[in-house]
């Protein structure tokens, strides 16, 4: 789906303010502010199983911005960001050119979600630079489609290093969809010197038999929508890596990633149920 300007995404947002929308759900939990009632009472009715959803959700979103000004730091300027539902707080254009004040970073965002590229198309326009910025359909498990969109976009130099970010998605791809061979498929396209930022969360090491009904509950509850997912240790997510090398501190309970004074769990990384690592092709 695309949109051929400000007035055909309004009328998209407008349409689907009956339902509420998996992207604007999220961004309600890490404190944005593109969410309406619908969405929010959602949140909520989640947030009665699973009490620290907000928490994990805004750990997600803090990994993420840190690891997009360490790679904007080690020389990054092109960044795909697959899976990216709203911009909203910490978008990685502005993380990006914070880090880097010769405004040279390139960002395509990309996302499956219909109404979160209208979102994406009227919030860019009004907060991005369209020569750098850009907001496309298209989606993760088409991974050819997925790339010739990114090429279409003129964005991305195929001869220079690229960061690709899959934040805060796995989760929602079962290991029946084969993720894979998905991630070979976008290993394998990135030039030497890329970098990939892979986050999820994970069902490891519960610290009580509440959380591990709460995550249990996490999982069925989702089941029934139209995002079933499938959390993971850190054995069985490091393979998305597929061997390139982990940056320090490697693969870890994403607060442990590097925080800041603002990181959530900082003190007990672990309660964040949110793994989080930087690799680079070598």
């Amino acid at each position: 789906m695309s949109f051929d300007g400000h007035d055909d995404a309004l009328r998209a947002v407008e349409s689907s303010l009956d339902r509420p929308s998996a992207a604007r759900v999220y961004d309600y939990f890490i404190g944005g502010d593109t969410n309406y009632a619908i969405d929010r009472a959602f949140a909520e009715q989640v947030r009665e199983r699973v009490p620290l959803i907000g928490e994990y959700c805004k750990t997600s979103r803090q990994f993420l911005g840190r690891a997009v000004r360490r790679c904007a730091e080690l020389g990054i300027r092109q960044f795909v960001d697959i899976g990216s539902g709203l911009p909203t707080a910490g978008n990685v254009h502005d993380v990006a050119d914070d880090a880097r004040p010769e405004f040279d970073t390139r960002v395509v965002y990309i996302d499956n979600e219909p109404i979160a590229l209208a979102h994406s198309t009227l919030l860019l326009a009004d907060t991005a630079d369209p020569d750098r910025h850009q907001a496309i359909a298209a989606d993760l498990l088409r991974p050819t489609e997925l790339w010739e969109r990114v090429r279409d976009t003129g964005l991305i130099d195929r001869g220079e290093p690229v960061a690709l970010l899959v934040n805060a998605v796995l989760h929602f791809i079962k290991d029946e969809q084969d993720p894979d061979s998905l991630l070979e498929f976008y290993r394998d396209v990135l030039p030497t010197g890329s970098l990939l930022v892979l986050s999820q969360m994970t069902n490891e090491n519960p610290v009580s038999d509440a959380e591990r009904q709460a995550l249990a509950d996490l999982v069925d509850y989702y089941e029934n929508t139209t995002n079933p997912g499938q959390l993971r240790t850190t054995a069985e997510f490091a393979r998305f890596f597929g061997g390139w090398d982990l940056l320090e501190p490697g693969l870890v309970y994403a607060p442990a990633w590097h925080p800041d004074d603002d990181t959530v769990f900082a003190t007990v990384p672990s309660e964040s149920r949110v793994l989080g690592g930087v690799a680079v092709k070598r």
